[in-house]
């Protein structure tokens, strides 16, 4: 035995086998796990600590003493490349880890436009924590004057910032103006009423919802779109969509559309058998599955299984991405928008669903 398995990132795909790590190590196995922060941060709950709906503590693991307590190695730093054929990792810091089995589960990052000047008061919704700095700078700005608070991105990430900055702005001294950029359709993907019953909501909490193309660049707080005039903001937060890491692509293996590692129906690398991966990163080559955290969760126990089956040398399972997932959709001030293949809420009801849901899979693995 005595291989070792190495988790690269630390995020939602792999909190049943970061849970279980003493079993790797009662096999004889060494595990390491690689995250660029002690905690790992719950992106469905991060809107909500923009809010102030939460707090840090509420949505966050912490993955290292999780991973020490068990007898892991947990090493602070960032991937930046892989190299299948010596089975190494190249990290940010300049070190390498050798492994015999690898999980990736590194996420994403925003799509981030052109930028001059200043990036100061511009932000992305990865990583989860800076919306806390967001969440703390904006305060002490709208407390002294009046601001405008830019989110860029029509999609389910820029809706629920849009609304909780409603939530976080409500009482303060100064008037406040939210403006939501949706590209060239708000919530495109999402049927008539999904739109129609998130759009209500956030303008009931004073965001105002513009649709006047991409974001092109941004020169010293300036946004400067494909269409339709520039505006400034005093802060912009960037929910523009988002790609895997470029080292899968750079290293030679098979990957999606987007770059994103593509894996079997073992949530496996084709070529490279002791590659496995999960959440964000990966694109699955049977079902090309949305970027959400439910796919992630649904992929936790079957990477579990794998990748300790693999180690022993045995039969390995398959995943199944299941049917139409639950969205549900936190807008701020306890309201929300639910959907589930025909049906749809909107409301408290919708918000409480989801806050239920939330910190029920936090207690789950804090």
């Amino acid at each position: 035995m005595n291989k070792h398995l190495v988790l690269a990132g630390a995020g939602h795909a792999h909190m049943v086998t970061m849970a279980n790590i003493h079993i790797f190590k009662e096999l004889g196995h060494r595990v390491t796990v690689i995250g660029p922060s002690d905690y790992h941060y719950y992106s469905g709950m991060g809107p909500g600590m923009l809010g102030s709906g939460y707090e840090p503590d509420d949505i966050r693991f912490a993955v290292r003493r999780k991973i020490e307590e068990q007898g892991g190695v947990f090493l602070r730093d960032s991937i930046v490349g892989v190299d299948p054929v010596q089975r190494e990792l190249r990290l940010e810091s300049g070190e390498t880890v050798a492994y015999d089995v690898v999980s990736f589960n590194t996420g994403s990052h925003v799509n981030i436009p052109e930028i001059t000047g200043s990036r100061e008061r511009i932000y992305t919704v990865k990583p989860i924590e800076r919306l806390y700095q967001a969440r703390t700078e904006i305060l002490a700005l709208a407390r002294k004057q009046s601001i405008t608070v830019a989110v860029v991105g029509g999609g389910p990430a820029g809706v629920e910032v849009a609304g909780n900055l409603g939530q976080l702005l409500e009482d303060v001294a100064f008037p406040a103006q939210i403006i939501q950029f949706a590209g060239n359709a708000f919530l495109g993907k999402f049927p008539a009423g999904v739109q129609k019953k998130s759009q209500r909501i956030l303008e009931q909490n004073g965001v105002s919802i513009r649709e006047q193309g991409h974001l092109t660049r941004i020169k010293e707080n300036r946004l400067f779109f494909s269409s339709g005039p520039d505006e400034h903001a005093d802060f912009i937060i960037l929910a523009t969509g988002v790609h895997p890491s470029a080292f899968f692509q750079e290293a030679g293996l098979q990957t999606g559309p987007d770059g994103g590692l593509s894996v079997n129906q073992f949530l496996q690398c084709p070529d490279y058998p002791e590659i496995f991966g999960g959440g964000d990163c990966i694109h699955y080559a049977d079902q090309p599955l949305d970027k959400v955290g439910v796919y992630a969760v649904r992929e936790n126990p079957i990477l579990f299984h794998n990748l300790k089956a693999y180690l022993a040398g045995e039969a390995l399972q398959t995943f199944d991405p299941g049917g139409d997932y639950l969205l549900i959709f936190n807008l701020g001030k306890e309201q929300g928008v639910l959907r589930k293949n025909w049906l749809q809420i909107s409301g408290r009801l919708a918000f409480r669903i989801k806050d239920w849901i939330d910190k029920k899979f936090m207690r789950k693995f804090q």
